[in-house]
């Protein structure tokens, strides 16, 4: 009889990676250095593992996926929330390193998640510089909220702490302009995605960093991977209520800034709208509607090569 596929679940900590393979049980670790990394992908070749599982971890897990993706072994970074409602559904509810690593090779084998291609290292980049740019502006704000109620003494240095990091946000800007502006493939690409109006470049550029996948999906499989799908939520007498919820919120956060301007400059946006709110739907649920309507469009978009053309003019809408 052929040999039972395996699968491996790895939890991934800032020193240490605990891995566990199924069905063997079999259970190790090793340190989340370069020498650690290779030796555990050096161990996993021979298993040749069908899948393997990782939680996103904030960025720890970065480089063991890289190597583990340039070994050409097949893996997926998961949804920590998604992995933890499974250990529940399976009544796993301690919670240690080693428990993990078996529960992460559980959830491997049984739910058997698709693998993504990886970003390459220029969306890499592209994405380190989105992120900074989203702590810098949240540093920003939590800095100006100090400075309303702040004592005399301190104002001064926070005022300059403020200063300080809008000159910062200033440079990273630049950095993701040079960025984009580096590769023909990226101009061309944000070209056609700016040419939508309500699409600026911070809701381009999150799109190219935090959604390289647009373009390349359906439009509802995109607005489930975004979070922008409605889910039923029938159960017992409630009937018909429909939520969103999960997926990358990066993009979500950018899209209803996005939509929100497109519901005033974008045509079809704003008929769409309007529409909806005629039909007697509340305003953030029309708005929500309409952010799945603008992702649908730009997909589209990126998927023909199509640039925005005005109602009546052959657009994508």
């Amino acid at each position: 009889m052929p040999a039972p596929a395996c699968f491996v679940g790895i939890d991934v900590a800032k020193a240490t990676l605990d891995v566990a393979a199924r069905p063997s049980g079999e259970h190790w670790s090793a340190p989340n250095d370069e020498a650690g990394i290779r030796a555990l992908v050096a161990r996993l070749q021979p298993l040749a593992p069908a899948l393997i599982v990782l939680e996103a971890t904030g960025g720890f897990e970065t480089a063991t996926v890289a190597a583990v993706a340039a070994a050409g072994l097949a893996v997926v970074v998961a949804n920590p929330r998604q992995v933890r409602d499974f250990a529940r559904a399976t009544g796993q509810l301690a919670k240690t390193d080693a428990l993990d690593a078996q529960v992460l090779a559980l959830f491997a084998e049984r739910v058997r998640p698709e693998p993504r291609p990886l970003p390459d290292a220029a969306v890499q980049a592209l994405d380190a510089f989105l992120t900074r740019r989203r702590q810098l502006l949240e540093m920003l704000t939590a800095e100006k909220n100090r400075l309303g109620f702040a004592a005399a003494p301190v104002r001064r240095d926070i005022t300059q702490h403020i200063r300080w990091l809008e000159r910062r946000l200033r440079d990273v800007d630049g950095d993701l302009e040079q960025a984009i502006h580096a590769s023909p493939v990226w101009r061309a690409k944000e070209d056609l995605l700016r040419s939508v109006p309500g699409v600026g470049p911070v809701v381009s550029r999150t799109l190219l960093g935090e959604l390289p996948e647009l373009g390349t999906l359906t439009h509802k499989q995109i607005a489930a991977l975004v979070g922008v799908a409605p889910r039923a939520c029938d159960s017992g007498t409630l009937r018909g209520k429909r939520m969103v919820w999960g997926g990358r919120a990066p993009v979500r956060a950018v899209l209803y800034m996005g939509a929100l301007v497109a519901t005033r400059h974008n045509p079809a946006i704003r008929a769409f709208y309007a529409r909806l709110r005629a039909a007697g739907k509340p305003a953030k649920v029309a708005l929500v509607a309409c952010m799945r309507k603008l992702l649908t469009i730009l997909n589209a978009i990126l998927r023909t090569g199509t640039p925005w053309r005005p109602l009546g003019a052959g657009a994508t809408s």
